[in-house]
């Protein structure tokens, strides 16, 4: 018997300063007893924050004991020899209710020459957003280190960033070096490389309960920094039905979407890699191995890379993220 077969996981919360109700009102996951959620780890192998299997034959085990055990066929052959027992990509939720800190994230090698595993790159997709909602993501003009340190200094960096006014359905990719930030009104999807690296640049003047100001990492930011300008830091990507859509095709992870109401048949013959299901809207039944899964809004599933035929049935319209590792 296959007791290795697609998975959810119990989601992990993290209580963040801005973090708000949306993880509960719209996703569904309730996050009694805290008050508010900045984020729910959905699909995590980072030390010490690593899901638990929620139902099945591997309940109670982690993400990381599963790899162990299964390596290759739970990752696919190629993934493992790459990243071995370190599951290569986190999967977030994030409701924003006020600012995030302005930050940004190392690349891989400026990771390792600091003594850290790996850089990180991410993506944004946004699920639903509050009206006039925004965030941050680049610079709007070209800017030398040496003028971003100075606007830091003077607390005026947020001069130099580009606001983007978003709704639901927006992508953006983050790539390592790039500042970025989440501003209020907004939930999200987030796909980023296994790392919980973040050098924060600005909050925004803000105190915690007990009127502490949260830790700058300015310098460690000012060498990770990429300084410059995009012509367009939104995502482009076709908004057809029924049909599997690119939205970020890079070395890091492929992140495609599917809306659909109808039924979809997917083979994954030649995809040597796990692929991972975020449902984004909607809901639909998951077929595979004579066994029925139920999904909806706000639910992860992992599909390991032995699992290469699945069909999905609308109830009566869903609408998924499917990320892998190509």
């Amino acid at each position: 018997m296959n007791i290795l077969k697609p998975m959810k996981f119990h989601p992990i919360f993290k209580d963040k300063i801005w973090g708000g109700s949306k993880i509960k009102d719209i996703l569904h996951h309730d996050f009694s007893p805290m008050q508010s959620c900045g984020e729910l780890w959905a699909i995590s192998g980072v030390e010490g924050s690593e899901s638990v299997v929620s139902e099945g034959l591997l309940e109670g085990n982690t993400l990381n004991e599963v790899l162990e055990i299964f390596m290759g066929e739970l990752v696919g052959e190629k993934v493992f020899e790459k990243f071995e027992t370190q599951f290569p990509i986190l999967i977030k939720y994030l409701d924003a209710n006020d600012w995030l800190s302005i930050q940004v994230h190392p690349d891989d090698e400026l990771a390792q020459i600091r003594g850290l595993n790996q850089g990180k790159t991410e993506m944004w997709y946004i699920l639903q957003a509050d009206e006039n909602a925004q965030l941050i993501s680049g610079f709007k003009k070209p800017v030398s280190k040496e003028q971003f340190k100075q606007k830091v200094e003077n607390n005026t960096v947020a001069e130099l960033l580009n606001y983007e006014q978003v709704a639901g359905g927006d992508a953006y990719y983050m790539p390592s070096g790039r500042v970025h930030s989440l501003g209020p009104g907004i939930l999200l999807a987030e796909i980023q490389q296994t790392s919980d690296t973040t050098y924060r640049i600005y909050d925004w003047n803000r105190k915690d309960s007990e009127g502490n100001s949260r830790d700058l990492h300015i310098e460690d930011s000012l060498d990770a920094i990429n300084y410059q300008v995009e012509k367009n830091y939104k995502v482009d990507f076709q908004k057809i039905n029924n049909q599997t859509i690119p939205i970020v095709d890079e070395q890091y992870f492929t992140t495609n979407i599917l809306t659909f109401d109808a039924p979809i048949e997917k083979d994954y013959d030649e995809l040597d890699s796990f692929v991972i299901y975020m449902v984004t809207s909607g809901s639909f039944q998951l077929k595979f191995d004579d066994e029925v899964m139920d999904l909806g809004i706000g639910d992860t599933i992992l599909i390991p890379a032995i699992t290469k035929k699945l069909e999905l049935y609308p109830l009566p319209k869903a609408r998924i993220l499917e990320i892998y590792i190509k």
